[in-house]
């Protein structure tokens, strides 16, 4: 039996892009004992996650401090890993390589490994992976068409709590903090226009978001301790008839679960780089998503919900 290790520390939707690919190591090696390295804010995300059968947590700590990275080192070469995946491929994955692991096969990105490849320039990181996959032998039957299903937790008594009807639409207003150049400004209007059409618009919030998303007409999804996990969110979404939200990890978490939506994309990142492509969504781009009109958005949900083109 072999140790293999996964690494992917990073972020949200990053995740969920990759899932495919984890499920094609992980099927590349039955019998197997395969771990996912991750940061201590997705540990349960792994913890649940089938493809796993061990979390590593990396506490990321400053790459200067060393007593820390000493003590990382410690734990790794205990774990005596025949393989490494490096699913993040960033600065930090490489300094992983050089200076933390003792010698041991290395697919990702460091100058060095045993089996290298860089990611092009804006190609999405499941097409990086199908590439990087089939050059070191791996069948790619999932890489392409992840399937989170097995997040989604059973939200039904959520949405009797919260009078949400079938045929309801998910809207996803918000991003991370330092990404609100990412958010689109008229889902007001838009909850707003669904509303007349008879559509219930609803919104799951994250921590901070509550008065904000309680703001919109509609539904806002909270339980009895406040904001539902991304467990419950995956829940909601699946069940939902329509999403619209944000280049954000709760959007790209309804796209790899199969539902049918639209994605709003500023400058940030080019869409068909984040793998939107794969999935049932559509997409809308703007340099700027200020200078997205509600009409266009709103022609598009509409064109789309009614089977149109």
């Amino acid at each position: 039996m072999a140790e293999i290790l996964i690494i992917k520390l990073s972020a949200l939707g990053d995740l969920v892009q990759a899932d495919g690919a984890l499920r094609d190591i992980r099927e590349h090696h039955p019998g197997d004992t395969v771990t996912v390295m991750t940061i201590p804010a997705y540990r349960r995300y792994f913890e649940r996650c089938p493809w796993a059968d061990e979390v590593f947590v990396d506490p990321r700590a400053p790459r200067y401090n060393p007593l820390q990275m000493f003590d990382l080192r410690k734990r790794l070469h205990r774990c005596r890993f025949d393989r490494v995946y490096d699913l993040q491929q960033v600065s930090r994955t490489r300094f992983y390589h050089r200076f933390l692991f003792p010698p041991v096969w290395w697919l990702g990105d460091a100058a060095g490994c045993a089996c290298c490849l860089k990611r092009p320039q804006n190609s999405c990181a499941a097409d990086h992976f199908k590439r990087h996959l089939a050059l070191a032998g791996i069948a790619t039957t999932h890489t392409l068409n992840g399937d989170i299903s097995w997040m989604a937790d059973d939200v039904d008594s959520v949405l009797e709590r919260g009078g949400v009807k079938p045929g309801y639409v998910l809207l996803i207003p918000g991003a991370s903090p330092d990404h609100q150049h990412k958010c689109w400004p008229r889902f007001k209007e838009l909850a707003g226009k669904l509303i007349e059409q008879g559509l219930q618009p609803v919104t799951v919030p994250g921590p901070g978001e509550i008065e904000v998303y309680r703001a919109l007409p509609g539904i806002t999804l909270v339980d009895g301790s406040g904001c539902l996990d991304y467990f419950g969110l995956a829940g909601v979404a699946r069940r939902a008839a329509y999403v619209i939200g944000n280049d954000t990890g709760p959007t790209h978490i309804a796209a790899h679960l199969g539902c049918r939506g639209l994605a709003l994309f500023s400058a940030h990142a080019a869409a068909q780089s984040t793998g939107i492509q794969h999935s049932r969504f559509r997409w809308l781009e703007a340099a700027d998503l200020g200078d997205l009109p509600l009409e266009r958005v709103w022609r598009t949900v509409r064109a789309d919900m009614s089977g149109g083109a």
